[in-house]
């Protein structure tokens, strides 16, 4: 009896003759013997084919098989260490579902552009297999540990009637008549949320209409903002350092094969345990100094600042306290020096920077609203939200996570380029 399976699961199969539906990863033959990696999304598996097993006109197929043909084989599953997985197939049977065309993307180096003009078919790659799969285990843990920890996910809206964080890298369109934007972030609809339920966040993509060209910058990315209400700055770095530590242990854990396929190495992520180092904005400035990078009072990081900084760091590092004008409109004033404000970038060390950054929240009303005036935002597109500081009001605080950033730092990545299926780049809508 022949038994389906996927190929991640042809080692609880020795012995047994399978069927696997999949493609041709790569070919080789030799004499009346020929070697098919076939590969299904799971896995990838050798199978032997020997010509006096099989039929003239099946001998013929394999022969003239190109490079990601789709086909179904099958055969019995014997274990060799040497090959992926500890096992291998030999062939009883083929069928190809079609023959493909030459392949653009042949086993060879390619330029970066050329590949990402072809992201359709790169992504088939074991290199981009890995880091979908990185990918989707970090998601998980987020959500996993959030879960675990009494948060309740509420879905924010895609398209709003002001900005999150100013007006200059917004995404605008036409809503029936009505101006309306791409989101930067769901977060001011999760701080309504979290006066409901306590503890939420939302997961969803965010759009910056950023002219840069960075290793770490995407125009449409995916952030993680969890809000907690009765919860000050202290509270939410202790939340942010608790949740890195456990998902990258979980992913180190759960993600070894591909981390390899990555060679990525695993010492750093090793050494990200809980508390992390904290240094205010002004200590950071110092390091600049002492590095000659100047930088002036007041100014946010760029890449440069934030590698630098991390670079004194084994682990992620906080830089707190940052001056409120280089900041958002919402973030409450530190009460011993109201010209700064209690936030804080998480910065991943090896030159990854920021992958979170997160704040107490203003829950006075008229403060919120005299900072929705100087940061010269219509009051009026902000009337619900001061009536969150109205009807109820609680010291609250939240954070985003990058998941592109993170999934790059994770996996030793140079660009997050390869960190979504579809990266949208300044020069770059396609495919």
């Amino acid at each position: 009896m022949t038994v389906d399976a996927r190929i991640a699961e042809l080692s609880e199969h020795v012995g047994e003759s399978v069927r696997i539906r999949g493609w041709l990863y790569n070919f080789r033959s030799s004499g009346r013997i020929a070697f098919l990696l076939v590969r299904d999304g799971s896995g990838l598996v050798q199978v032997v084919a020997s010509e006096p097993d099989l039929t003239e006109e099946e001998w013929g197929e394999i022969l003239d098989l190109t490079q990601e043909s789709s086909v179904i084989v099958r055969g019995t599953v014997r274990e060799d260490a040497r090959s992926p997985g500890g096992v291998e197939m030999h062939l009883e049977h083929i069928e190809v579902v079609q023959r493909a065309e030459d392949y653009p993307l042949a086993l060879k180096e390619h330029g970066p552009e050329f590949l990402l003009d072809n992201r359709h078919l790169w992504l088939r790659s074991p290199r981009q297999v890995a880091i979908m799969r990185v990918r989707d285990r970090l998601m998980a843990e987020l959500e996993a540990f959030l879960r675990d920890d009494g948060f309740i996910r509420v879905d924010t809206p895609i398209l709003t009637p002001n900005a999150c964080e100013g007006t200059s890298t917004l995404f605008e369109t036409e809503y029936f008549g009505e101006e309306a934007f791409l989101t930067q972030s769901g977060q001011l609809y999760s701080e309504a949320t979290c006066a409901a339920l306590g503890r939420v966040y939302c997961f969803s993509p965010a759009f910056r209409a950023e002219k840069s060209k960075t290793r770490r910058h995407l125009i449409e990315f995916w952030m993680l903002e969890p809000e907690i209400a009765y919860c000050d700055h202290e509270d939410n770095l202790r939340l942010q350092e608790r949740m890195v530590e456990a998902v990258v242990s979980r992913v180190l854990e759960t993600c070894a094969d591909e981390l390899e396929t990555l060679e990525r190495n695993l010492q750093p992520l090793e050494r990200v345990k809980a508390p992390f180092p904290r240094i205010t904005y002004d200590e950071a400035l110092n390091i600049l100094e002492d590095a000659d990078i100047p930088i002036e009072w007041g100014e946010d990081f760029g890449a440069p600042h934030e590698t630098e900084i991390a670079r004194h760091f084994d682990r992620p590092v906080f830089v707190e306290k940052f001056p409120g004008q280089c900041k958002a409109f919402y973030m409450e004033p530190d009460p011993q020096r109201p010209e700064l404000v209690l936030a804080a970038d998480l910065l991943a060390p090896e030159g990854y920077g920021e992958i979170i950054g997160g704040s107490q929240r203003i829950d006075d009303y008229q403060l919120l609203r005299e900072k929705i005036h100087e940061f010269g935002l219509p009051e009026e597109e902000f009337g619900w939200y001061l009536d969150l500081r109205r009807y109820g009001s609680v010291p609250h605080s939240g954070f985003g996570l990058g998941i592109e950033r993170t999934l790059a730092w994770i996996g030793g990545l140079d660009h997050v380029r390869e960190t979504i299926p579809f990266p949208r780049l300044l020069n770059r809508l396609r495919p």
